[in-house]
């Protein structure tokens, strides 16, 4: 059965959400991930994670996010490490990265963000659903999505209707204690996963040594595999859906003042 929102018709929306009311929202970006990934590599990843998540456990997966976040800040062409590296491969202006190019500063950028993530968890409300869970392929919207929730939380908190749950999953804090040097930044870990749900975007000759800029891991990428990236996002997949069906056996222990994200 089709599990993306944006594809289904309102009685197979409503049929699968008094099934199981939950809502899963991929977060990813738009970002350098080397020469041999696709630029919408966390979009990619945190979408095939939910619908993981969705076939193994019930739910019903909302539009991936790629836009919205900031531009200038947690992002690899923000780094001043790699951004005329970047500049340069991609035959872009060596300062069209810079704050000033941008109608609002860092700062506003995040809570621009913020805001966003809000009236998403505002919109996936109004459909009925109890729980929705951000499942986050660009690591640094981890922060976002918790201070989303503990916002909308705090807003919605003594409304007289019954307001949503809201839960944010990264795949390498719940797999750090259990795989060594969980998570990455294009480096064997999230090429391996792209190869086990989207190998055409991989070309693996362009991560060859002395081809590689703007990786972050101790796994090199010539190294990945299909095999290893299905693993991963199985296990974080069996970890989240552990964790939401822990939180819809008692979902009013869920929903007080300091709640477990």
């Amino acid at each position: 059965m089709e599990l993306r929102f944006h594809y289904l018709r309102p009685n197979q929306i409503t049929a699968r959400r008094t099934e199981f009311p939950v809502a899963y929202v991929p977060l990813g970006t738009l970002e350098w991930h080397g020469l041999h990934s696709p630029m919408g590599a966390d979009g990619l990843q945190a979408e095939e994670m939910a619908l993981r998540c969705a076939r193994k456990g019930g739910g019903i997966v909302f539009p991936t996010v790629y836009y919205g976040e900031s531009r200038v800040n947690s992002l690899l062409e923000s780094d001043t490490k790699y951004q005329e590296g970047i500049c340069d491969r991609m035959k872009l202006q060596k300062d069209t990265f810079a704050e000033e190019k941008f109608p609002y500063t860092g700062i506003q950028q995040v809570e621009h963000c913020n805001h966003h993530l809000i009236h998403i968890i505002s919109e996936v409300a109004s459909y009925g659903f109890q729980l929705v869970v951000f499942v986050i392929g660009h690591y640094p919207l981890i922060e976002n999505a918790r201070c989303a929730a503990i916002t909308y939380n705090q807003w919605a908190y003594d409304k007289r209707w019954h307001r949503i749950g809201t839960m944010a999953v990264a795949d390498f804090l719940l797999l750090r204690d259990r795989i060594p040097n969980a998570g990455d930044h294009a480096g064997g870990w999230e090429t391996s996963h792209l190869l086990a749900s989207h190998p055409d975007t991989v070309d693996l000759r362009l991560a060859e040594d002395d081809l590689q800029f703007g990786i972050m891991s101790r796994r090199n990428p010539t190294e990945s595999s299909a095999a290893f990236g299905n693993e991963i996002y199985d296990l974080a997949a069996d970890s989240i859906v552990e964790r939401v069906r822990l939180w819809m056996a008692a979902p009013d222990k869920q929903m007080g003042h300091g709640m477990n994200l």
